[in-house]
């Protein structure tokens, strides 16, 4: 027999298929199609609190209103998502989802870049929401970073003479800023500019061979 479990929780995936191999609802409606529907209604939440946080930020977006836009009821919503942090955090899961998935979002989908910048600027005090998280984020953004490079230096690839915590920190801040810029000026060809610092900064990290 197929276990609907393959973590802490079922999976929509796996729960829909299995589901979808006959099981209906009092002989109705099928549970993959509620579920389906639920599934389609939650990204649809998504997206517009992406679009209206990334134009108003969180603390001018209601949930009344993301509703509104989603088409939904303010009981739907919280249906999915039970309060305002919950949904934020919602957000920066899809965020780091679409990172994981697709290394060049600033042309498939910039809402997201706008929305991150937002929330980062309004949760920058320490009693913010989701102040701990992004600061988490950050550093553990800089310890991969920082990691990258140590590895480098120790396989004799790098140069034993640069900082790998402060190179690190110079190169979070650089994509954060470049993304922060175009999000101002989109005429920026973002993917040349960052192909551009990839490159001089590889010539600046590898070990120069000796003479």
């Amino acid at each position: 027999m197929t276990t609907l479990v393959t973590g802490p929780k079922p999976t929509y995936c796996v729960f829909i298929r299995l589901v979808a191999e006959g099981s209906q609802v009092d002989g109705r409606v099928p549970y993959a199609t509620l579920l389906a529907k639920g599934e389609d209604r939650r990204q649809r939440i998504l997206a517009v609190a992406e679009r209206l946080l990334a134009r108003n930020g969180w603390r001018n977006t209601s949930l009344a209103q993301i509703a509104k836009d989603a088409g939904v009821t303010p009981a739907g919503l919280l249906h999915h998502f039970e309060s305002k942090e919950q949904l934020l955090n919602a957000v920066l899961d899809a965020r780091d989802a679409d990172d994981d998935a697709h290394a060049e979002r600033f042309d498939r989908a910039p809402e997201l870049i706008g929305t991150f910048t937002v929330l980062l600027v309004e949760n920058i005090l320490p009693d913010a929401p989701l102040h701990d998280r992004l600061l988490a984020r950050y550093r553990d953004a800089v310890d991969i970073v920082a990691d990258i490079i140590q590895r480098g230096q120790t396989e004799g690839r790098y140069r034993a003479d640069v900082d790998a915590a402060a190179k690190a920190v110079e190169i979070i801040a650089f994509v954060t800023g470049m993304e922060t810029t175009w999000l101002l000026d989109p005429s920026i060809p973002l993917a040349e500019v960052f192909k551009g610092y990839a490159e001089a900064l590889a010539r600046e990290l590898e070990r120069m061979s000796p003479t």
